[in-house]
């Protein structure tokens, strides 16, 4: 299983139009290979920063997605309102060593 953490900086104003794309995109992937849930988040600290978490079956899925056009189109929309570059970071679980 994969986690990727999806950070995005929202202007003052476009919390509504960049949530409505958000929630598009996670309609669109949640019909993808390998997805299995999403969730989205905003920084106690830092208001203007949304963070997704969205887990999927495989790193093959997830790439999958990253590279298909329709997430692409609005991601495109997500840039031009954010004025800021999307960061992603890929996490799994850690295979623990078995004790002996």
């Amino acid at each position: 299983m994969l986690k990727a953490i999806i950070k995005r900086t929202v202007p003052v104003g476009k919390e509504k139009e960049m949530l409505g794309l958000i929630t598009q995109m996670r309609t669109m992937a949640a019909c993808q290979a390998g997805y299995i849930s999403g969730e989205t988040l905003r920084s106690t600290e830092n208001p203007e920063q949304l963070m997704v978490i969205s887990i999927w079956s495989s790193e093959d899925d997830w790439k999958a997605w990253l590279a298909s056009d329709d997430r692409k189109e609005i991601q495109a929309k997500i840039d031009k309102i954010s004025g800021a570059e999307t960061v992603y970071e890929t996490y799994y679980y850690p295979h623990m060593p078995h004790a002996d």
